[in-house]
């Protein structure tokens, strides 16, 4: 741990520390980036270094010298320039790389030499049996290294036989890592450069990499090669990284490398696959090509629901539609109905597609919800006494096939304890119920219902918006339309009219964040009109595909629950 930043926040171990071989001399830096402390001192005055301590400290590695004459290689025989033929690597390709043999015995390996600057860093080695190993104690770099130099576009295999693929296809700017792939990415951070072992390669040839603005990373289709891609695409940066797809081989896959593509469809083929790489996705970063497909399904309207779905009124028709995937806010003051519409808004829905609900009502008791769910489905009022004296009452038939009704088509979501429910609670279990039973809608009725815990520095404002954006995130990625009920903040002067968006209490977010905006209103006073009659606001369409801004107009049956559009309750 570096003795003056000590690691920051996370205490980091970022300290990197040499000693020199003969104990004389060390220097430090730490690679902590608000940190960069560095320093360089000299053995103690009396010239005798503790050799104990340096024991204790120095890691560093002796990497042993190697030529081609200490290695005993030989120049390539007939034998095996042969077999690189087959493969459709040219001499002229294999002189260029250096490529050579080692005996042992009767026994010869290839020998592929890796370069750095004119000095033979490493060897390694592959006998006819495809069996790999390398020298002892040399540095891991690059196969090719020496070919990236102030390159500006890099390619990266995966085998050193795929690296003199691409040299045939005219591309001598690529190298091949010493170890193969990993059976898998890992799930951890990427270490630091000291500890990243595996990687090492890659942190001893970073100077090469500097200025490489195009990294096109070429490994094998199978999973290990992809895995690999991932891990370099971690460590050079994904934004300078390209991948390449390899084509179909057959009906049952595709082909594995550059030196397979190089056999069965020659150099062109693999040239057009190196000039045709793809961008190295990042998470969360898109362009429109790769939504082309649902761009043209919309476009001739195959997706489903691109005008939305009716409410079932035709009053509506051109002012609010129901698209899977958006929020629609509904306030209005209280004991106006607001409950009472989405209700009747279900039910249409129900009835004209088909779809299913979560609810999350935490004002209704259940048998009330299910009282007023079986009156607007059924059409006659739950009890034959008081308002429902002078209508004839649904029948015991009718309530055993409405329980069988409500059972298939809605979902609660209630909190069994004397504990508010969190939107993140909800949120959950909506999930469970979309993948479990279907769900196409969410009701969440009211705000003020909610555990609106935060903290104290969190104002309610951004408490709203992060709420918000959480609703949204669902509704989109589940296809599930959410409708919120909130309550508008108490109206001093309030004189009869609809409130507006901005009149929720809580934020302004209801109505900037929302995909709809609607206020209910019912009209109060028999001189203004009738007392059934409800004003259904549109304030906000998002999509003007699906509506306008507007007002409609229903007659509200009080018996049954029921909104009708204003000429079918005239003729009733």
């Amino acid at each position: 741990m570096c003795p003056s930043c000590n690691g920051g926040e996370s205490g980091e171990l970022s300290l990197s520390l040499f000693i020199s071989l003969d104990g004389y001399s060390a220097s430090w830096l730490c690679f902590r980036a608000k940190c960069g402390w560095k320093g360089y001192t000299k053995a103690a005055a009396d010239g005798k270094p503790s050799i104990e301590n340096l024991g204790q400290v120095n890691k560093f590695k002796v990497k042993r010298q190697i030529t081609v004459e200490s290695l005993e290689l030989e120049p390539l025989c007939n034998q095996l320039t042969a077999y690189f033929a087959e493969r459709m690597i040219s001499s002229k390709t294999l002189k260029r790389n250096a490529i050579m043999q080692k005996r042992s015995g009767d026994e010869i390996a290839i020998a592929f030499t890796y370069w750095r600057k004119g000095e033979l860093v490493n060897c390694k080695y592959r006998d006819i049996a495809k069996r790999f190993w390398q020298e002892k104690d040399t540095e891991k770099i690059l196969y090719g290294l020496d070919d990236i130099a102030d390159a500006s576009d890099i390619i990266i295999v995966e085998g050193e036989m795929d690296k003199l693929a691409m040299e045939e296809a005219g591309f001598c700017n690529c190298v091949s890592v010493p170890d193969g792939a990993p059976p898998s990415v890992s799930e951890k951070e990427v270490p630091a450069e000291e500890q990243d072992t595996k990687y090492q390669y890659l942190w001893n040839c970073k100077e090469y990499f500097k200025k490489a603005s195009r990294i096109i990373l070429a490994t094998d289709g199978d999973l290990p090669g992809q895995a690999l891609a991932e891990e370099l695409a971690r460590r050079l940066g994904r934004e300078r990284c390209w991948r390449v797809k390899w084509p179909k081989k057959n009906d049952l896959g595709h082909f594995k490398d550059a030196n397979e593509v190089l056999m069965y469809l020659g150099p062109s083929v693999l040239k057009d696959i190196i000039d045709n790489a793809e961008l190295y996705p990042i998470s969360g970063l898109f362009n429109f090509s790769s939504f082309f497909d649902e761009i043209d399904q919309y476009y001739h309207r195959t997706l489903g629901y691109e005008f939305g779905v009716s409410t079932g009124w035709r009053a509506l028709d051109n002012l609010y539609n129901v698209v899977p995937g958006e929020l629609t806010i509904v306030t209005g003051v209280p004991n106006s109905g607001k409950s009472e519409w989405i209700d009747a808004l279900l039910c249409n829905l129900n009835e004209g597609v088909g779809w299913k609900f979560a609810l999350c009502s935490m004002e209704n008791k259940v048998r009330d919800h299910a009282r007023k769910l079986l009156e607007k489905s059924i059409k006659k009022p739950f009890f034959g006494v008081g308002y429902g004296s002078n209508v004839e009452r649904m029948s015991v038939e009718e309530l055993e096939k409405g329980k069988k009704w409500l059972n298939d088509t809605f979902q609660l979501i209630r909190c069994e304890n004397d504990s508010l429910p969190s939107i993140q609670w909800v949120l959950e279990l909506a999930r469970a119920a979309v993948l479990r039973h279907g769900v196409q809608g969410l009701v969440i009725d009211p705000y003020n219902e909610l555990d609106h815990q935060r903290p104290v520095s969190q104002t309610e404002t951004e408490y709203v918006s992060q709420m918000l954006t959480k609703i949204k995130r669902f509704a989109q990625h589940h296809s599930c339309h959410v409708w919120f009920v909130a309550h508008p903040r108490q109206l001093h002067h309030w004189i009869g009219a609809p409130p507006n968006l901005y009149d929720i209490s809580g934020s302004a977010h209801f109505i900037n964040k929302c995909d709809n905006g609607i206020v209910i209103h019912r009209n109060r006073d028999p001189e203004a009109g009738p007392v059934d009659l409800v004003q259904v606001c549109v304030r906000k369409v998002r999509n003007k595909v699906v509506g306008n801004i507007g007002d409609a107009f229903l007659s509200y049956d009080r018996v049954t629950g029921v909104y009708n559009d204003i000429d079918e309750s005239q003729k009733k």
